[in-house]
């Protein structure tokens, strides 16, 4: 089937749909070879510059693979799954785990280089937490993760913020679900304000070993309950 000349914009999207709509239908199996760029470009009806951005981003979405000296090749018919989407499909409790190790790290860091600006943050998020313990359970979660998203920025590292933001909408309905299903808020609707506070205490003195044992301690806590909750 030919690819057809495209219309002026956006140039790069619609070249990089058509090529892939080439490759998941199977028109160039796995292993194939595709056509020099300047073969593409001829039957696309586009400059180079934009077959090369093109390929580019299939080659993002692990379609193709450039060999230097041999041309680009098709190494897969489907796109990989993208990170949020893997998020999604995982175990609540494998995604916990790794939000520990980003978070006990993030604490430590916080702990060095927070700013009056970070430490205003944090406070002004613990105080929200406290007043969401008065509204309903996916109120008090939201207020939870926002003071852990303030942790977690003043560790002034974007790649870790970037990657905090993104486990958020894995966890924030499975953690609803565990505080009513588990009953967590029962008895206190503030649970864990004493282990909060004293994390943004340390971080404050600056005490990395401190606010990471704290933060250890508290996030663990959670994931039995959520191993508990799976059994």
């Amino acid at each position: 089937m030919p690819l057809g000349a495209l219309r002026p914009s956006p140039l790069v999207e619609q070249a990089t749909q058509h090529l892939r709509e080439q490759i998941t239908r199977g028109e160039w199996p796995v292993g194939t070879r595709l056509p020099g760029e300047n073969a593409l470009a001829k039957t696309l009806g586009v400059g180079r510059s934009t077959v090369r951005e093109a390929l580019r981003a299939l080659a993002g979405a692990g379609l193709v693979q450039a060999r230097q000296g041999s041309g680009v090749f098709v190494i897969a018919t489907e796109p990989a799954e993208d990170w949020p989407a893997r998020l999604r499909r995982a175990a609540i409790t494998d995604v916990y785990e790794v939000r520990m190790m980003v978070e006990t790290q993030a604490a430590r860091l916080a702990a060095g280089r927070r700013t009056e600006e970070d430490l205003a943050a944090m406070e002004s998020a613990l105080r929200a937490r406290a007043d969401a313990a008065a509204g309903d359970d996916a109120s008090f979660v939201d207020a939870d993760i926002a003071l852990h998203a303030a942790v977690v920025a003043a560790a002034g590292n974007p790649v870790l913020t970037d990657l905090f933001a993104e486990f958020t909408p894995a966890l924030r309905e499975r953690l609803i679900d565990l505080v009513e299903l588990a009953g967590l808020r029962e008895h206190d609707r503030n649970p864990g304000h004493g282990s909060h506070a004293a994390l943004v205490t340390a971080i404050r003195e600056g005490d990395g070993e401190a606010a990471s044992g704290i933060l250890q301690a508290e996030l663990e806590q959670t994931l039995t309950h959520l191993h508990s909750d799976r059994s």
